[in-house]
């Protein structure tokens, strides 16, 4: 980790804010996966956000944007995720997220399958519309008509809208691991 996390005891008053937001909301949305360290210092994407308050605000609201204001089924969305944690091959987020999709109802295969990067060959009709927006988006490419279409035909405007966001947000979050070399907790580095 390029970004020493900071202790609690040692945050500012905008920093400490910023903390208490996400210690509060993530423990209660995703206590499956570590947010912390020992020290209660904040890890992940979380320590850069906390480091940088003047940006992570506004990405943290993002994120309680998207999570508020949720329409999609809870396999759609971390599918969603997972294709865009692998495609920038971000470990933290894949981490964090094996864990929450299979609470949101994908199967042990489709989560290795995304994780790594590829298409299951098992997704039912919603979860492959999900599959090209988000393999299309993350390729950096315009969604074609045709794919557009069939999510519109799925999900409606509001599903589409909260597809693409979630595509771009953990974009912004895997850049934001990937820059700061975000570890796993837990997990010895190989380098």
């Amino acid at each position: 980790m390029r970004l020493v996390p900071i202790p609690p005891a040692e945050l500012n008053d905008a920093q400490r804010q910023l903390f208490d937001s996400i210690v509060a909301f993530t423990r209660a949305q995703n206590p499956k996966f570590l947010i912390a360290d020992e020290q209660g210092a904040l890890v992940g994407p979380f320590n850069p956000m906390v480091h940088f308050p003047q940006f992570g605000n506004a990405a943290w609201g993002v994120n309680l944007a998207l999570s508020k204001n949720t329409t999609l089924p809870k396999p759609v969305h971390e599918l969603i995720i997972l294709v865009t944690g692998a495609r920038f091959t971000s470990r933290y987020e894949i981490y964090a997220h094996e864990l929450v999709a299979g609470d949101a109802g994908l199967s042990d295969a489709k989560i290795a399958s995304l994780a790594a990067g590829g298409r299951p060959s098992d997704l039912n009709e919603e979860e492959g519309i999900a599959f090209d927006v988000a393999s299309v988006l993350v390729r950096g490419a315009q969604l074609p008509d045709s794919t557009y279409r069939a999510a519109v035909a799925a999900f409606e405007e509001q599903g589409v809208a909260e597809m693409i966001y979630l595509v771009g947000f953990y974009c912004l979050i895997s850049v934001l691991l990937n820059g700061y070399d975000a570890a796993v907790p837990g997990r010895a580095e190989i380098r």
